[in-house]
């Protein structure tokens, strides 16, 4: 079935692709970027700037009245407060600067503090997903559907932080992957590829298209403790509705054990 989109919809798609064209001209000429360092293991580049420069003018020229979230802007306000764009211009940063052909451009639009619409962009290898609420997740014309697998046994689950320690024990055999994307990591979770992703620290623009896009999948989303305000709230954690449940209880019994241990550390 193919997806029918809205005209928001279209200028998601129509500005993510232009975005994404400046963004494959730049990982061309990757090792002449100027780079400077935002933070520990933090780091934006010319192309990031100038990937949500375009983003926010083609945004504007279709809904000047919108206001922004903007991963490296920050918060611009519109004079529409119930409309805002959530913007991520280069997801994977890190990997792009090493020459990684795994990045990605999100824009998420919320209205009135609920995320309607989410595209996620791979401009390298031309794969754009997209969801609007209610309207279900697409891959081009390919409708998505979370995996049905029922059990971690075999499987494979994305990790955007480091893996917890020891104390979080999985069954033999799942894999378990860090590639260094987290909206291709939900994007990924919509279309099945990855069973669940999570991570402890992700921010708005990191999550809010992802989620969507997850849901409308046949997904279930939450904040990495089962929150439902997983857009603003603490960590994500996506997958199938079982392995959803399933990955919440291990994940408290995993806190216990933590706990314990530093209760009784010397």
């Amino acid at each position: 079935m193919a997806a029918r989109r809205s005209a928001y919809l279209n200028v998601m798609v129509d500005a993510a692709e232009k975005a994404g064209r400046a963004l494959i001209r730049d990982f061309g000429e990757v090792e002449q970027l100027q780079v400077s360092k935002k933070g520990p293991g933090d780091f934006v580049s010319t192309a990031d700037k100038k990937a949500e420069k375009i983003l926010k003018e083609e945004l504007l020229k279709a809904r000047p009245t919108y206001g922004f979230l903007l991963e490296e802007e920050g918060e611009v306000k519109g004079e529409d407060g119930s409309y805002r764009w959530i913007v991520d211009p280069l997801d994977g940063t890190t990997n792009f600067l090493h020459g990684l052909p795994h990045w990605s451009i999100s824009i998420a639009l919320e209205k009135d503090k609920e995320i309607v619409a989410g595209v996620i962009h791979d401009p390298i290898k031309n794969e754009l997903f997209h969801a609007e609420k209610g309207g279900g997740a697409f891959s081009s014309a390919k409708r998505l559907r979370v995996s049905g697998r029922t059990s971690l046994v075999d499987g494979l689950v994305g990790v955007g932080d480091k893996f917890f320690n020891e104390s979080c024990t999985f069954p033999s055999g799942l894999g378990v992957r860090r590639m260094g994307s987290a909206c291709l990591a939900l994007a990924y979770v919509a279309a099945g590829r990855l069973d669940a992703y999570w991570e402890e620290s992700p921010k708005p623009w990191d999550k809010a298209a992802g989620c969507l896009i997850v849901k409308e999948a046949g997904g279930y989303v939450s904040e990495i403790d089962g929150g439902k305000n997983f857009v603003y709230g603490r960590g994500v954690l996506a997958a199938n509705p079982s392995l959803h449940t399933d990955l919440l209880q291990r994940f408290q019994q995993w806190k216990t054990q933590e706990s314990v241990k530093a209760k009784t550390a010397p």
